[in-house]
């Protein structure tokens, strides 16, 4: 069964069919002679030949550094919930924090496979900008500010100088920061720039020893936190630079008898659903990852649209919620 066979038994033209497959304009009467056959016979419409009609395949790629994180999650329940107002369907790129799996992915979307493409960046390569300028269908970075192209990105500088003043107003002096690998513009450079910033502002000494770079991951920020307690006894506060190598510290502070806050107070960015559950209660910035995943959807519906072009590029930078808990000793 084909629209050449629903035609002839509704008794009107192949390419009025066409047009009733497609959202075209058919009148009532022959709008009604379709829609009794295609019911009567069960017919269902290629999506493979109206994608070659319309050009549309109603698909989003979704390129993301790992999906198991609580993080990512909440960004594509926020593009999930946007795009199916638009009834547009997602697929998902996991590429588990590997650059050449989002190279890879880039490759497979940039050729109109999908009618755009989301991309939930951490490290941006001279490769990654090279694939995204060949990109034939429209892309919006989320997490990284990426010049001329749209971005939804986070106020990590503001965030870490905001925590880091906290930390200093509450008579901290030797706060030890763990931070994240320099290629990382957000999450690496930015937060640590933030950090040092503040302490240069309030006249305190910048030391280089007491500042160390892990992975994203809880195994990263409990070597570093071992590395930084057993070989210094003055620190007095731990900042991460994420919420899961601050889950580091506390397991190697716990281990080591460690009280939290009387003798180190520990802070992170970033936030969980279970930062209530963990005693004590983690001081932390909470990041709006699913605000993020919304206004990216938005952007990239209004690119489709034809509502932005090159010359309104969106650049959206998003605000956070300062947490004050009891893992920081206050005065």
């Amino acid at each position: 069964m084909n629209i050449i066979d629903i035609a002839k038994l509704a008794g009107v033209s192949k390419s009025t069919v066409s047009r009733y497959l497609n959202d075209g304009y058919v009148s009532e009467e022959s709008r009604k002679k379709i829609q009794d056959v295609i019911d009567k016979t069960g017919f269902v419409p290629s999506n493979h030949g109206k994608t070659l009609r319309t050009k549309k395949t109603n698909l989003i790629g979704i390129i993301l550094p790992k999906i198991s994180s609580e993080t990512i999650s909440k960004i594509v329940d926020g593009v999930s919930e946007e795009i199916s107002k638009e009834n547009y369907n997602i697929i998902l790129g996991n590429t588990d924090l590997s650059i050449e799996k989002e190279i890879q992915y880039l490759k497979i979307f940039r050729n109109k496979n999908v009618d755009g493409v989301i991309f939930v960046a951490t490290i941006i390569t001279e490769k990654h900008l090279e694939i995204i300028k060949q990109m034939k269908v429209p892309i919006v970075i989320v997490g990284q500010k990426v010049e001329g192209y749209p971005c939804v990105y986070h106020s990590d500088y503001e965030a870490a100088y905001e925590m880091t003043n906290f930390l200093i107003r509450n008579n901290h002096k030797n706060i030890a920061y763990i931070g994240t690998n320099d290629e990382d513009i957000s999450a690496g450079i930015n937060r640590k720039e933030g950090f040092i910033k503040c302490l240069q502002d309030n006249k305190l000494k910048y030391d280089k020893n007491l500042i160390k770079d892990a992975n994203f991951s809880q195994e990263g920020g409990y070597e570093k936190a071992k590395e930084l307690l057993e070989s210094r006894n003055d620190i007095d506060a731990i900042f991460c630079a994420t919420y899961n190598m601050s889950l580091g510290v506390l397991e190697y502070m716990r281990e080591n008898n460690i009280k939290i806050p009387e003798d180190v107070s520990l802070c992170a960015i970033g936030d969980s659903r279970f930062s209530n559950l963990i005693h004590p209660t983690l001081t932390t910035i909470q990041y709006y990852y699913k605000e993020s995943g919304i206004k990216s959807s938005r952007m990239l519906i209004d690119i489709l649209k034809g509502n932005c072009n090159k010359e309104n590029l969106k650049y959206i930078k998003l605000g956070y919620n300062f947490l004050k808990r009891e893992s920081v000793k206050v005065l």
